[in-house]
């Protein structure tokens, strides 16, 4: 997987409904951008697969609902100490959308020990 990344991550301890190819997963979210998120789980979707993705953040009760497609998986925890997951990138974030996830991403940077 290359860094050409567009959007720098903020680490988190979220977690989200992802539905997609008829499975649903409800998993932690181990890094979040305005571009897409990594999602923790060792049951990911396909490469390629559209999903729905909705996730509340408690503190602001701000919540975001967006579509996202699977554009790399982790199937096993390589390198050591990298979880298995999937990749997902957002599509097409309306006005509304992309508020709410930069309120979610700016609460997650103020509530992450550096």
């Amino acid at each position: 997987m290359s860094e050409n990344r567009k959007h720098a991550r903020v680490g988190t301890l979220l977690r989200c409904w992802c539905e997609g190819e008829n499975v649903t997963l409800f998993a932690r979210i181990a890094n979040l951008s305005e571009g897409g998120l990594f999602l923790r789980t060792s049951t990911p979707l396909a490469a390629g697969t559209r999903a729905q993705v909705r996730l509340t953040q408690q503190a602001t009760d701000t919540q975001l609902q967006a579509q996202a497609t699977v554009v790399w998986l982790r199937q096993d925890e390589q390198p050591a100490g990298r979880p298995p997951g999937m990749g997902l990138r957002f599509e097409a974030l309306d006005a509304d959308a992309l508020t709410s996830l930069r309120r979610i991403i700016s609460q997650s940077q103020q509530q992450t020990p550096r």
